[in-house]
């Protein structure tokens, strides 16, 4: 029953965003607050249910598969090293400059602030990347966005458990190590993704070994889920993998395959229908979730540091991560726009959640804190990306 209720109101609220022309990530998550247990309560899924936890780990996955899609390699040799530096480097300068406004506002231990610090400093897939397929922004500053948010999952959830460990007195956090078990996770995650997504393409796409490409849809649900559990099973980012299984699949062309355009128009339908009942099921569950007590404990100084979090630690991130790319030569325009755009949302509620269940030290002022980080990127940020790009002149017209 409560499946069929969030996708009858999830349906009507797509169609509302899509009347205001606005993202409809940000009225899904209206949405899920005010059905959720904490309002009329038409809707109480556990966040600790196992089926609230495979509705988000498959959507949050085929959300990335769509995003990783709609890359194009050509663009990608643009601007690869700011998606690398600003992955890794960025999200240290974002945790290091939250973690100071967490310990000073809100007077939290340096240790407790580094975990909010930590948690906050990835941006988010789920989110990010429908908002860019509603909002037709220039290719290459949309592309290095959505690259960002697949790749810094990895790195925001191992600076997380690094602080964790030393929060629970359970070990010593080790630089080595750390870099170790990123680079691993980044390559592993990679090449799974990367086979997996030939294989798909081969199987769809090839002149002679075509063999399911009737069934490309059904492949492609398989291929996601194998991208996921088989990296993951490797101890690497499953969302990396199928990100990157989506980039090889949106690529099969650049390998020699092409599909019959009826079927290949056939598979864009799927896709688009399956991410958009993918993403209403995440955002309305999520808003669902907002404990309006827990944040209220919080309220004033967790907007207060969220809004350091917005306004200087994204963009002394961006700019101090994209500036010195003189292969991409990013324009300020560009650079003003990617300062804007960085929603918080599954990732670290995810982090958030975990962190509550190993009962870390101040484990629910950090997730207070991110829920406040949630409402205010998505209610604030996601509904005023046309206008931005629109006034930066960075708005594309598409056809």
């Amino acid at each position: 029953m409560s499946g069929g209720l969030i996708l009858a109101v999830g349906t009507i609220t797509g169609l509302v965003a899509q009347r205001l022309r606005i993202p409809d990530v940000a009225l899904f998550l209206l949405a899920g607050m005010a059905i959720g247990p904490q309002a009329v309560g038409l809707v109480d899924i556990k966040a600790d249910s196992a089926l609230y936890q495979i509705l988000l780990l498959f959507g949050a996955s085929y959300i990335l598969f769509d995003g990783g899609a709609s890359l194009r390699f050509h663009v990608m040799k643009q601007v690869w090293i700011t998606i690398i530096v600003i992955a890794t480097v960025g999200v240290l300068i974002t945790a290091t400059i939250t973690t100071a406004a967490a310990h000073y506002v809100l007077d939290a231990p340096w240790i407790v602030a580094a975990l909010l610090g930590a948690t906050l400093a990835s941006t988010d897939p789920a989110t990010l990347v429908p908002i860019f397929r509603q909002v037709h922004i220039k290719d290459r500053v949309a592309q290095m966005v959505m690259s960002e948010s697949a790749f810094n999952d990895a790195t925001g959830a191992i600076v997380t458990f690094g602080v964790l460990t030393i929060a629970m007195g359970s070990g010593e956090f080790s630089l080595t190590w750390s870099l170790f078990e990123l680079l691993k996770e980044a390559v592993v995650g990679i090449l799974a993704g990367a086979v997996l997504g030939y294989l798909a393409a081969l199987l769809i796409a090839h002149e002679r070994w075509a063999f399911f490409m009737e069934y490309a849809p059904v492949v492609t649900i398989m291929a996601v889920i194998g991208a996921y559990f088989a990296a993951d099973g490797l101890r690497a980012s499953g969302f990396m993998a199928v990100f990157v299984f989506g980039i090889m699949l949106g690529n099969k062309e650049a390998f020699g395959f092409k599909m019959a355009a009826d079927e290949a128009q056939k598979l864009d339908q799927y896709v688009e229908i399956t991410a958009f009942i993918m993403r209403l099921f995440i955002f309305i569950l999520l808003g669902s979730q907002v404990d309006f007590g827990l944040m209220n404990q919080y309220l004033l100084g967790g907007v207060s540091v969220i809004a350091i979090f917005m306004l200087v630690a994204r963009p002394v991130t961006v700019f101090l991560c994209a500036l010195p790319d003189r292969r991409a030569r990013w324009s300020r325009n560009e650079m003003l726009f990617m300062c804007w755009t960085r929603e918080t949302g599954v990732i670290p509620a995810a982090l958030a959640g975990i962190l509550l269940g190993v009962k870390a030290p101040g484990a629910q002022m950090v997730a207070s804190v991110t829920f406040i980080a949630i409402l205010m990127t998505i209610l604030i940020q996601a509904p005023t990306t046309r206008w931005l790009g629109g006034r930066l002149g960075l708005l594309e017209k598409r056809h």
